[in-house]
């Protein structure tokens, strides 16, 4: 029966090795609890970013290793996604997983271009149509996303135009597929989180 029951009748037959440290940790939580720990790691985890963008030095010309540094985290960004993936699946609470792997993914995905904004604009101040300071940069960043277009901040230069266009299309991917992707494991993530919350004696024989 030991083998069968873990903390109040989860069975551990069915559930995957590595699902079963997660349910042993969580068990008994009240849901409230995971809600502010939720919250408090979404909070930080944005917090730390943003902090990250306002006390790193940019204060370097804007050349090849900028556009590699970019590709770099852009692809730091994608296996983060792949690994947040997998931590909803494992999650009690999927949705509120998801929710802090969203929180983290996009932030640091707007503010890897928001970098290379302010970088390009001090390396070249005809790049836009006016200068960027750090603050200005994420404006920009954040604009493109959301897709307001105010105007009053436009890519002016070739490479400018060609980096805005890049953060249009990782928009549209993140909106799409990477939101798509995190609903699809929300969903069966709750469907095996239902499953190991199963009784043993209601499992089929």
């Amino acid at each position: 029966m030991g083998d069968r029951a873990i903390d109040g009748g989860l069975s551990s037959a069915d559930a995957p090795e590595d699902a079963v440290p997660t349910l042993r940790q969580h068990a008994g939580m009240p849901p409230r609890r995971l809600l502010v720990l939720g919250a408090g790691r979404t909070l930080l985890a944005t917090t730390v970013v943003l902090a990250l963008y306002f006390v790193l030095p940019l204060d370097r010309d804007f050349s090849s290793r900028t556009l590699a540094g970019l590709v770099l985290g852009m692809v730091a960004v994608g296996l983060l996604v792949a690994w947040q993936v997998r931590a909803i699946l494992r999650a009690q609470t999927p949705a509120l997983r998801a929710v802090e792997a969203l929180a983290l993914s996009l932030p640091l995905f707007l503010v890897l271009f928001a970098v290379a904004y302010v970088i390009l604009a001090a390396s070249d101040p005809q790049a836009f149509s006016e200068p960027l300071n750090r603050v200005d940069g994420l404006y920009f960043v954040v604009t493109v996303f959301a897709t307001v277009g105010f105007g009053d901040i436009a890519p002016v230069s070739e490479v400018a135009r060609l980096l805005t266009t890049v953060q249009m299309v990782g928009d549209l991917l993140l909106i799409g597929l990477v939101l798509k992707v995190f609903l699809a494991a929300v969903d069966l993530g709750r469907r095996r989180a239902e499953r190991l919350a199963r009784p043993a004696s209601e499992e089929p024989r």
